[in-house]
């Protein structure tokens, strides 16, 4: 039913009428010194490419590279973190595969189930939908800070917060009110993974840039150069599927760039239940934050201007 032509967060299989089998796979290197909280991270990225589709995960293998030289102790613990989200999916881990390599990585490949009729894919936008975000950004300039060991104790709680947050509640909301399209924001960040929706949907978004939120620190350490290379990346592959309107801050240009760990939904809703999924968001404890809006059909680049400026327009 979805392959690799969507561009989606994972692939899915109609098993019967009532099934469908979406699979996804992710892993990557620490970002984070403690093996425990890492585990949980790289689970938790993962497992919400289910949650993105609407699924439910139902199964989960460890995918894990480590060196033979290295303590094992810490591979337990990189281990007890991942099992603890997985647990916590309500999911069962099975196994998995593991290699000698170098360089620690961990992450997991899931499989989920969703109704056929029930899949919320990336590329269902519509004209006069409007756009919500359900984590702030900030993660990878949070990570690329810790790195660098120039982060504050509450920069670095709030951005592990938020990457080994499971983005179930998120997604049961927008499957209870009924949206259009969602995906979820990591590797390409913001600008990367909404282009892939509007390219998906041939639709015209634009994007609020002063509504967008980001995590505590972010444009300190911003500011300070400590912007992961993956947004510059990025922001060159797109450079021509982007358009700015106005006076936007270079800074926050290139924060829409970044890459993120384990990022909210970004979700297309049409504007009548907009009001709607803000209730059940609150109601289910979950952020969620109004980012931009599906302008019109037919893809052209990406605007960004601030809400208050162009066209006197309000969102």
């Amino acid at each position: 039913m979805i392959g690799i032509e969507s561009r989606d967060d994972a692939a899915v299989l109609k098993l019967d009428e009532e099934k469908a089998l979406i699979q996804t796979i992710d892993f990557f290197t620490p970002m984070v010194d403690d093996p425990f909280i890492f585990g949980q991270i790289a689970a938790t990225n993962a497992l919400n490419d289910i949650y993105a589709m609407g699924g439910t995960p139902i199964l989960a293998l460890n995918v894990v590279c480590f060196p033979e030289c290295a303590d094992l102790q810490v591979l337990r613990k990189i281990l007890e973190g991942g099992l603890s989200k997985v647990l916590e999916a309500g999911a069962l881990l099975v196994g998995g595969h593991t290699v000698d390599d170098n360089e620690p990585k961990y992450g997991l490949a899931v499989s989920g189930l969703v109704h056929p009729q029930k899949i919320i894919a990336n590329n269902g936008a519509q004209p006069g939908d409007l756009l919500f975000l359900t984590k702030p950004l900030g993660n990878g300039v949070i990570a690329t800070s810790i790195k660098a060991e120039m982060v504050s104790g509450e920069a670095y709680k709030e951005a592990i917060k938020w990457m080994s947050m499971l983005n179930r509640e998120s997604s049961q909301a927008m499957m209870e009110v009924g949206v259009n399209a969602a995906t979820d924001i990591t590797g390409f960040g913001l600008m990367g993974h909404l282009y892939e929706m509007a390219w998906g949907s041939d639709v015209q978004v634009e994007v609020f840039a002063d509504k967008v939120p980001f995590m505590e620190g972010t444009l300190e350490y911003a500011g300070l150069g400590l912007i992961p290379g993956g947004a510059y990346n990025n922001r060159d592959y797109l450079k021509d599927k982007v358009e700015y309107a106005g006076n936007i801050d270079p800074l926050i240009r290139d924060l829409f760039f970044s890459p993120e760990t384990a990022g909210g939904l970004l979700i297309a809703v049409a504007e009548k239940k907009a009001g709607e999924l803000l209730q059940v968001m609150e109601k289910r404890g979950s952020f969620c934050n109004l980012i931009g809006r599906v302008r019109g059909e037919h893809f052209s680049p990406i605007r960004v201007r601030d809400s208050r400026g162009a066209e006197g327009q309000n969102p």
